[in-house]
Formats: C-alpha cells, sequence, structure tokens
C-alpha cells in the first residue's frame, strides 16, 4: 500500500512538473531598441503565435523628420502585412534615421538590424529565426538593394526604389524644376553642386549598387511613375 501511495505521488509530481515547463507561444507586437557591433536602431516587431517561423525585415520610404519614422515604420509594417498571403512569418520594420544624415549614411543602421535578425534575435526574442526575406519601399527599397551587395538573405523585394540617380534627382533641384529636398541638400552642403562633383552623388546613387546581388530580388516600378523615377 505505502508503495502504491509513493509511485502514485512520483506520477502526480512528475506530470504537474512537464505541465509548468510547457509555453504555449504568444503574438505580440512590441517596439524594441536593438544593437550590433555598437550599433542601435529602433524596430517594430510584429509576431505571430509560432517561436519558429520565417522573417520579413522591411524598411520605409523618406520622412522629412525623425520625429515621424516610428509612424512610417508601423504602416510599412501594415502595408507589407496586408499583401502577404501567409500569416505565419514574423514582420520587423526597422525604423532608421533620416534627419540630419547623408543619404546612403543610415545603411549602417539598416546592417545593423538584418545583422541582429540573422545572428542575436532567435536568442534575445526566445525564437526560432528561419528563412529571412527582405522589402523595402522608395529609399527603404535603396536599403534593401544595398544591403543585398552586402549579405545573403532568403530573397528581397524593392518596391519603386530609389532615389535611382542622384545627380539627375538633385540637378533637378538645383535648376528649380522640381521643390528642394533635405536629401539633395545635405549632399549639396557636403559636396556642392552636382556640377562641380557628379562622382560624389553617383556614388549614393541606387544605380551604383545594382552588381554583387548575393540573393534573388524583385524589383516594382509603376509604369505611370514621375520622371524622376522612369528616367533610369
Amino acid at each position: 500500500m505505502r508503495l502504491l501511495i509513493l509511485l502514485s505521488f512520483m506520477l502526480f509530481s512528475c506530470t504537474k512538473d512537464d505541465s509548468a515547463n510547457t509555453t504555449v507561444p504568444t503574438a505580440y507586437r512590441q517596439t524594441k531598441t536593438i544593437s550590433y557591433n555598437s550599433v542601435t536602431v529602433d524596430v517594430v516587431i510584429d509576431k505571430p503565435a509560432l517561436d519558429d517561423l520565417d522573417v520579413l525585415l522591411v524598411f520605409h520610404g523618406t520622412v522629412l523628420d525623425d520625429s515621424n519614422i516610428m509612424t512610417a515604420a508601423n504602416t510599412t509594417l501594415d502595408k507589407f502585412k496586408g499583401i502577404l498571403d501567409r500569416n505565419d512569418m514574423m514582420i520587423v520594420s526597422v525604423a532608421y534615421p533620416q534627419e540630419n544624415v547623408l543619404f546612403g549614411d543610415n545603411i549602417v543602421q539598416g546592417e545593423a538590424a538584418l545583422l541582429w535578425l540573422k545572428n542575436a534575435a532567435s536568442e534575445e526574442l526566445g525564437i526560432t529565426v528561419n528563412k529571412i526575406f527582405l522589402g523595402g519601399h522608395s529609399q527603404g527599397g535603396y536599403m534593401v538593394t544595398r544591403l543585398n551587395t552586402m549579405h545573403q538573405t532568403n530573397g528581397v523585394i524593392a518596391n519603386a526604389p530609389g532615389p535611382l540617380n542622384l545627380v539627375f534627382r538633385c540637378e533637378l533641384e538645383e535648376n528649380g524644376q522640381i521643390q528642394s529636398s533635405a536629401v539633395c541638400s545635405l549632399l549639396e552642403s557636403e559636396y556642392g553642386s552636382t556640377i562641380e562633383n557628379p562622382d560624389a552623388y553617383f556614388q549614393r546613387s541606387l544605380l551604383d549598387y545594382v552588381d554583387n546581388f548575393t540573393s534573388d530580388i524583385l524589383f516594382f516600378q509603376g509604369l505611370d511613375d514621375s520622371p524622376i523615377q522612369m528616367y533610369s
């Protein structure tokens, strides 16, 4: 009798421990400040109720100042999520800086986000990251195109990427044909005009980053877009 009581107690204890150690994956959306190689950037994470998943890393387009980048990051996340035909992917949207930053210099924050996702996100978030895809719109398309020359992923989508040619774009502003922008104004302060220093502008243009892709990439561009986009 004593033996039966002891065995029953042990079985009950084991069952109780197994139940306590079982965790159910949860879905959440949160903003997180991440850091990799001493570079820090904010990201918005939209995770389904899974702990073993593929991830889409997305980048927003141009904003006027950094007070708007979190809104842009959330909007970009929502837009990409809305066109996905699957609900088992985690989406991470990068709120990379743009205000008072020379166009292209913020690639360091984009790279930090990608490397964090590749090498640290699984441990920090308690998940298993499988395939990684990149997606971006406008300047975000520029970011993912450049990242595709730096690190391999499972695929890249660049929607209306640009500026394709900063020489052409900023020259239009210099000639008063289009409204001036912070992007070209900062470049002119640093390098002079496109006439004086065209190479400096072209070296930051998307057209200078179309070789040595590491992964398959899909470009989208509207047929009725403005001459700035259609030029190239």
